[in-house]
Protein backbone atom coordinates (compact mmCIF):
# COMPACT_ATOMS: atom_id res chain seq x y z
CA UNK A 1 0.00 0.00 0.00
CA UNK A 2 2.88 2.42 0.73
CA UNK A 3 4.00 1.62 -2.40
CA UNK A 4 1.36 3.86 -4.24
CA UNK A 5 -0.31 5.75 -1.39
CA UNK A 6 1.70 8.25 1.07
CA UNK A 7 1.82 7.56 4.28
CA UNK A 8 -0.31 10.65 5.51
CA UNK A 9 -2.97 9.24 3.14
CA UNK A 10 -2.64 5.70 4.73
CA UNK A 11 -2.97 7.48 8.45
CA UNK A 12 -6.42 9.04 6.76
CA UNK A 13 -7.59 5.91 5.17
CA UNK A 14 -6.99 4.20 8.86
CA UNK A 15 -8.91 6.91 10.50
CA UNK A 16 -11.78 7.11 8.11
CA UNK A 17 -12.37 3.48 8.25
CA UNK A 18 -12.23 2.96 12.08
CA UNK A 19 -14.10 6.24 12.45
CA UNK A 20 -16.93 5.55 10.22
CA UNK A 21 -17.54 2.78 13.18
CA UNK A 22 -17.97 5.28 15.46
CA UNK A 23 -20.29 6.95 13.61
CA UNK A 24 -22.42 4.42 12.84
CA UNK A 25 -22.21 3.04 16.42
CA UNK A 26 -23.70 6.53 17.29
CA UNK A 27 -26.65 6.68 15.22
CA UNK A 28 -27.36 2.59 14.96
CA UNK A 29 -26.51 2.05 19.28
CA UNK A 30 -27.19 5.83 20.20
CA UNK A 31 -23.94 5.03 21.82
CA UNK A 32 -23.34 9.13 23.68
CA UNK A 33 -21.64 10.43 26.27
CA UNK A 34 -24.13 12.73 27.35
CA UNK A 35 -26.93 10.67 26.70
CA UNK A 36 -25.35 7.75 29.07
CA UNK A 37 -24.72 10.53 31.78
CA UNK A 38 -28.31 11.68 31.43
CA UNK A 39 -30.15 8.02 31.54
CA UNK A 40 -28.35 7.17 35.16
CA UNK A 41 -28.84 10.56 36.63
CA UNK A 42 -32.62 11.54 35.22
CA UNK A 43 -33.99 8.30 33.24
CA UNK A 44 -33.30 5.35 35.97
CA UNK A 45 -31.34 3.39 33.37
CA UNK A 46 -28.10 2.54 33.44
CA UNK A 47 -28.10 0.78 29.73
CA UNK A 48 -25.82 3.51 27.75
CA UNK A 49 -23.48 3.71 30.75
CA UNK A 50 -23.47 -0.38 30.35
CA UNK A 51 -22.62 -0.07 27.03
CA UNK A 52 -19.96 2.80 27.73
CA UNK A 53 -18.18 -0.36 30.12
CA UNK A 54 -18.51 -2.16 27.56
CA UNK A 55 -16.50 -0.17 25.17
CA UNK A 56 -14.22 0.39 27.26
CA UNK A 57 -13.62 -3.67 27.94
CA UNK A 58 -13.28 -4.43 24.49
CA UNK A 59 -11.02 -1.55 23.68
CA UNK A 60 -8.71 -2.58 26.94
CA UNK A 61 -8.49 -6.16 25.46
CA UNK A 62 -7.77 -5.72 22.20
CA UNK A 63 -5.08 -3.30 22.73
CA UNK A 64 -3.13 -5.11 24.90
CA UNK A 65 -3.54 -8.30 22.79
CA UNK A 66 -2.02 -6.35 20.08
CA UNK A 67 0.67 -5.83 22.71
CA UNK A 68 0.34 -9.37 23.14
CA UNK A 69 0.65 -10.07 19.75
CA UNK A 70 3.68 -7.95 19.32
CA UNK A 71 1.81 -5.52 17.07
CA UNK A 72 1.36 -2.73 19.72
CA UNK A 73 3.19 -1.18 21.93
CA UNK A 74 1.28 1.13 24.57
CA UNK A 75 4.35 3.30 25.40
CA UNK A 76 4.59 4.29 21.53
CA UNK A 77 1.02 5.89 22.51
CA UNK A 78 0.38 9.65 23.49
CA UNK A 79 -0.80 9.04 26.84
CA UNK A 80 2.87 7.17 27.93
CA UNK A 81 5.82 8.91 25.68
CA UNK A 82 4.62 12.44 28.03
CA UNK A 83 4.00 13.31 31.61
CA UNK A 84 0.29 13.82 32.35
CA UNK A 85 -1.44 17.27 34.75
CA UNK A 86 -3.31 16.54 37.54
CA UNK A 87 -4.80 20.01 37.83
CA UNK A 88 -5.13 20.02 33.89
CA UNK A 89 -6.93 16.89 34.17
CA UNK A 90 -9.37 17.80 36.70
CA UNK A 91 -10.30 21.12 35.65
CA UNK A 92 -10.24 20.34 32.51
CA UNK A 93 -12.37 17.35 32.59
CA UNK A 94 -15.04 19.74 34.83
CA UNK A 95 -14.63 22.51 32.11
CA UNK A 96 -15.24 19.56 29.18
CA UNK A 97 -18.36 18.34 30.80
CA UNK A 98 -20.30 21.26 31.80
CA UNK A 99 -19.69 22.87 28.85
CA UNK A 100 -21.29 18.87 26.86
CA UNK A 101 -23.79 19.68 28.93
CA UNK A 102 -24.73 23.44 27.67
CA UNK A 103 -23.57 22.33 23.98
CA UNK A 104 -26.01 18.77 24.79
CA UNK A 105 -22.91 16.79 22.86
CA UNK A 106 -19.13 16.10 23.00
CA UNK A 107 -17.60 16.89 19.54
CA UNK A 108 -17.83 13.11 18.31
CA UNK A 109 -21.62 13.56 19.61
CA UNK A 110 -21.88 16.41 17.41
CA UNK A 111 -20.21 14.85 14.18
CA UNK A 112 -22.23 11.57 13.84
CA UNK A 113 -25.32 14.25 14.76
CA UNK A 114 -24.19 16.65 12.04
CA UNK A 115 -23.87 13.20 9.95
CA UNK A 116 -27.52 13.21 10.30
CA UNK A 117 -28.80 16.52 9.02
CA UNK A 118 -28.36 18.04 12.11
CA UNK A 119 -26.69 21.87 11.20
CA UNK A 120 -26.64 23.00 15.19
CA UNK A 121 -24.04 20.31 15.65
CA UNK A 122 -22.35 22.18 12.49
CA UNK A 123 -21.78 25.09 14.90
CA UNK A 124 -20.33 23.09 17.73
CA UNK A 125 -18.18 21.35 15.54
CA UNK A 126 -17.01 24.59 14.45
CA UNK A 127 -16.63 26.68 17.47
CA UNK A 128 -15.20 23.62 19.51
CA UNK A 129 -11.97 23.31 16.66
CA UNK A 130 -11.52 26.83 16.42
CA UNK A 131 -11.62 27.19 20.61
CA UNK A 132 -9.18 23.69 20.97
CA UNK A 133 -6.13 24.86 18.25
CA UNK A 134 -6.88 28.33 20.24
CA UNK A 135 -5.95 26.42 23.50
CA UNK A 136 -3.27 24.00 21.36
CA UNK A 137 -1.01 26.21 19.57
CA UNK A 138 -3.23 29.81 19.73
CA UNK A 139 -3.42 32.67 21.61
CA UNK A 140 -4.33 30.59 24.85
CA UNK A 141 -1.62 28.06 24.83
CA UNK A 142 0.83 30.12 26.43
CA UNK A 143 -1.75 30.32 29.44
CA UNK A 144 -2.49 26.53 29.22
CA UNK A 145 1.63 25.54 29.48
CA UNK A 146 2.26 27.64 32.51
CA UNK A 147 -0.19 26.60 34.60
CA UNK A 148 -1.02 23.04 33.17
CA UNK A 149 2.51 21.55 31.87
CA UNK A 150 3.14 17.73 31.57
CA UNK A 151 5.13 16.28 34.06
CA UNK A 152 8.24 15.05 32.93
CA UNK A 153 7.46 11.43 31.09
CA UNK A 154 7.59 8.81 30.10
CA UNK A 155 4.71 7.97 32.28
CA UNK A 156 3.54 4.37 33.66
CA UNK A 157 -0.29 3.28 33.51
CA UNK A 158 -2.34 1.17 35.41
CA UNK A 159 -1.37 -1.98 33.76
CA UNK A 160 2.04 -1.21 34.80
CA UNK A 161 0.88 -0.67 38.52
CA UNK A 162 -0.42 -4.51 38.31
CA UNK A 163 2.18 -6.00 36.25
CA UNK A 164 4.73 -4.64 38.99
CA UNK A 165 2.17 -5.64 42.18
CA UNK A 166 1.57 -9.36 40.50
CA UNK A 167 4.95 -10.19 38.97
CA UNK A 168 2.59 -10.61 35.72
CA UNK A 169 3.45 -9.75 31.85
CA UNK A 170 2.03 -6.07 31.01
CA UNK A 171 -0.72 -7.57 28.72
CA UNK A 172 -1.76 -10.14 31.01
CA UNK A 173 -2.01 -7.52 33.83
CA UNK A 174 -4.26 -5.15 30.52
CA UNK A 175 -6.36 -8.20 29.58
CA UNK A 176 -7.32 -9.32 32.53
CA UNK A 177 -8.08 -5.65 33.50
CA UNK A 178 -9.98 -5.30 30.80
CA UNK A 179 -11.98 -8.41 31.09
CA UNK A 180 -13.29 -7.44 34.74
CA UNK A 181 -14.26 -4.03 32.96
CA UNK A 182 -16.25 -6.13 30.44
CA UNK A 183 -17.90 -8.82 33.29
CA UNK A 184 -18.85 -5.76 35.24
CA UNK A 185 -20.31 -4.50 32.51
CA UNK A 186 -22.45 -7.29 31.25
CA UNK A 187 -23.73 -8.15 33.90
CA UNK A 188 -24.52 -5.28 36.53
CA UNK A 189 -28.35 -5.05 35.67
CA UNK A 190 -30.22 -6.24 33.63
CA UNK A 191 -29.62 -8.16 30.40
CA UNK A 192 -28.68 -5.98 27.50
CA UNK A 193 -30.16 -6.66 24.38
CA UNK A 194 -27.94 -8.06 21.30
CA UNK A 195 -27.68 -4.50 19.62
CA UNK A 196 -25.99 -2.60 22.73
CA UNK A 197 -23.62 -5.12 23.68
CA UNK A 198 -22.76 -5.19 19.42
CA UNK A 199 -22.65 -1.25 19.38
CA UNK A 200 -20.38 -1.33 22.89
CA UNK A 201 -17.94 -4.17 21.33
CA UNK A 202 -17.68 -2.06 18.16
CA UNK A 203 -16.33 1.32 19.68
CA UNK A 204 -14.04 -1.30 21.29
CA UNK A 205 -12.86 -2.26 18.53
CA UNK A 206 -12.94 1.15 16.20
CA UNK A 207 -10.18 2.79 18.75
CA UNK A 208 -8.19 -1.07 18.31
CA UNK A 209 -8.14 -0.49 14.44
CA UNK A 210 -6.83 2.93 14.94
CA UNK A 211 -3.79 1.54 17.51
CA UNK A 212 -3.37 -1.58 15.02
CA UNK A 213 -3.23 0.75 11.65
CA UNK A 214 -1.11 3.74 13.33
CA UNK A 215 1.63 0.78 14.75
CA UNK A 216 1.83 -0.92 11.65
CA UNK A 217 2.42 2.74 9.45
CA UNK A 218 4.90 3.53 12.64
CA UNK A 219 6.81 0.26 12.79
CA UNK A 220 6.41 0.37 8.25
CA UNK A 221 7.01 3.41 7.38
CA UNK A 222 9.38 6.15 7.18
CA UNK A 223 7.69 9.53 7.84
CA UNK A 224 7.72 8.56 12.11
CA UNK A 225 4.08 9.35 11.81
CA UNK A 226 2.36 9.21 15.34
CA UNK A 227 0.65 5.72 16.99
CA UNK A 228 -2.47 7.46 17.43
CA UNK A 229 -6.13 6.73 17.77
CA UNK A 230 -9.27 8.39 18.25
CA UNK A 231 -9.82 11.61 20.28
CA UNK A 232 -12.39 14.64 18.77
CA UNK A 233 -10.97 18.27 20.05
CA UNK A 234 -7.70 19.04 18.54
CA UNK A 235 -8.22 16.62 15.56
CA UNK A 236 -11.60 19.16 14.52
CA UNK A 237 -9.22 22.13 14.02
CA UNK A 238 -6.82 19.97 12.28
CA UNK A 239 -9.63 19.19 9.73
CA UNK A 240 -11.10 22.87 9.48
CA UNK A 241 -6.98 23.90 8.95
CA UNK A 242 -6.49 21.07 6.38
CA UNK A 243 -9.94 22.07 4.56
CA UNK A 244 -8.36 25.57 4.15
CA UNK A 245 -4.73 24.95 3.38
CA UNK A 246 -4.73 21.12 2.03
CA UNK A 247 -2.48 22.22 -0.94
CA UNK A 248 0.74 23.25 1.56
CA UNK A 249 -0.46 20.61 4.29
CA UNK A 250 -1.07 16.57 4.55
CA UNK A 251 -3.79 14.76 5.68
CA UNK A 252 -3.48 12.86 9.19
CA UNK A 253 -4.83 10.66 11.07
CA UNK A 254 -7.42 12.78 12.89
CA UNK A 255 -8.65 14.07 9.58
CA UNK A 256 -9.82 10.60 8.38
CA UNK A 257 -11.40 10.36 11.36
CA UNK A 258 -13.46 13.47 11.64
CA UNK A 259 -14.56 12.35 7.96
CA UNK A 260 -15.14 9.04 8.70
CA UNK A 261 -17.57 9.22 11.95
CA UNK A 262 -19.04 12.36 9.33
CA UNK A 263 -19.86 9.38 6.85
CA UNK A 264 -20.59 6.45 9.19
CA UNK A 265 -23.36 8.57 10.98
CA UNK A 266 -24.68 9.28 7.46
CA UNK A 267 -24.65 6.27 6.47
CA UNK A 268 -25.97 4.66 9.83
CA UNK A 269 -29.25 7.68 9.42
CA UNK A 270 -29.89 6.87 6.11
CA UNK A 271 -30.20 2.81 7.11
CA UNK A 272 -32.34 3.70 10.07
CA UNK A 273 -34.46 6.51 7.71
CA UNK A 274 -33.35 8.99 10.55
CA UNK A 275 -31.92 11.43 8.43
CA UNK A 276 -33.45 15.19 7.86
CA UNK A 277 -32.22 18.39 8.28
CA UNK A 278 -32.44 20.21 11.80
CA UNK A 279 -31.63 23.93 12.36
CA UNK A 280 -31.79 26.36 15.81
CA UNK A 281 -34.55 28.13 16.17
CA UNK A 282 -33.53 29.62 19.67
CA UNK A 283 -31.29 32.04 19.90
CA UNK A 284 -31.07 31.29 23.68
CA UNK A 285 -30.68 27.78 22.80
CA UNK A 286 -27.30 28.66 19.99
CA UNK A 287 -25.85 30.82 22.04
CA UNK A 288 -25.53 27.98 24.95
CA UNK A 289 -24.36 25.89 22.54
CA UNK A 290 -22.03 28.37 21.39
CA UNK A 291 -20.78 28.71 25.14
CA UNK A 292 -20.48 25.48 25.66
CA UNK A 293 -18.51 24.38 22.41
CA UNK A 294 -16.26 26.65 23.36
CA UNK A 295 -15.38 25.35 26.91
CA UNK A 296 -15.52 22.36 25.24
CA UNK A 297 -12.41 23.15 23.30
CA UNK A 298 -10.62 24.56 25.78
CA UNK A 299 -11.71 21.68 28.69
CA UNK A 300 -10.14 18.36 26.16
CA UNK A 301 -7.03 19.89 25.42
CA UNK A 302 -6.50 21.19 28.80
CA UNK A 303 -7.12 17.41 29.67
CA UNK A 304 -5.04 16.20 27.20
CA UNK A 305 -8.12 14.86 25.78
CA UNK A 306 -12.16 14.74 25.15
CA UNK A 307 -14.84 11.67 26.14
CA UNK A 308 -13.51 9.48 23.65
CA UNK A 309 -10.06 10.73 23.58
CA UNK A 310 -9.28 9.92 27.39
CA UNK A 311 -12.70 8.21 28.40
CA UNK A 312 -12.17 5.34 26.14
CA UNK A 313 -8.94 5.43 24.10
CA UNK A 314 -6.83 6.63 26.62
CA UNK A 315 -8.41 4.12 28.47
CA UNK A 316 -7.59 1.30 26.58
CA UNK A 317 -4.41 1.60 27.05
CA UNK A 318 -4.84 2.12 31.04
CA UNK A 319 -3.09 5.39 31.13
CA UNK A 320 -3.87 7.10 34.61
CA UNK A 321 -5.15 10.23 33.09
CA UNK A 322 -8.11 8.38 31.92
CA UNK A 323 -10.27 7.44 34.95
CA UNK A 324 -9.37 11.12 36.41
CA UNK A 325 -10.33 12.95 33.07
CA UNK A 326 -13.41 10.52 33.09
CA UNK A 327 -14.51 10.85 36.21
CA UNK A 328 -13.89 15.00 36.07
CA UNK A 329 -16.14 14.76 32.96
CA UNK A 330 -18.77 12.88 34.63
CA UNK A 331 -18.80 15.19 37.01
CA UNK A 332 -19.13 18.30 35.18
CA UNK A 333 -21.59 17.15 32.85
CA UNK A 334 -23.85 16.03 36.10
CA UNK A 335 -23.27 20.02 37.30
CA UNK A 336 -24.29 21.17 33.88
CA UNK A 337 -27.25 18.93 33.20
CA UNK A 338 -28.50 20.04 36.98
CA UNK A 339 -28.80 23.35 36.11
CA UNK A 340 -30.65 23.35 32.77
CA UNK A 341 -32.92 20.94 34.29
CA UNK A 342 -33.31 21.52 37.62
CA UNK A 343 -31.56 24.67 38.28
CA UNK A 344 -29.63 26.07 41.04
CA UNK A 345 -31.86 26.39 43.99
CA UNK A 346 -31.54 26.18 47.55
CA UNK A 347 -33.32 23.93 49.26
CA UNK A 348 -35.74 24.75 51.75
Amino acid sequence: MLDWLDEPTVAALIGMGSGAVLGAAARLGRFCTLGAIEDALYGGSLGRLRMWGIAIGVAVIAAFGLMAAGLFDPMDSFYFAQGWSLPGAILGGLVFGYGMALAGNCGYGALARLGGGDMRSFVIVLVMGLAAYATLSGPLSGLRVALFAPGDGPTPGIGHWVSQATGLPLWTCGVLVGLAILALSLRSGAALGRGAVFCGASVGLAIAMGWAGTAWLFRTGFDALPVASHSFSAPLGETMLYTMTSSGTALSFGVGSVVGVLAGAFAGSLWKGHFRWEACEDPRELKRQILGAGLMGWGAVTAAGCSIGQGITAFSVLAISAPVTLAAIALGAAIGLRQLIDGFVMAE
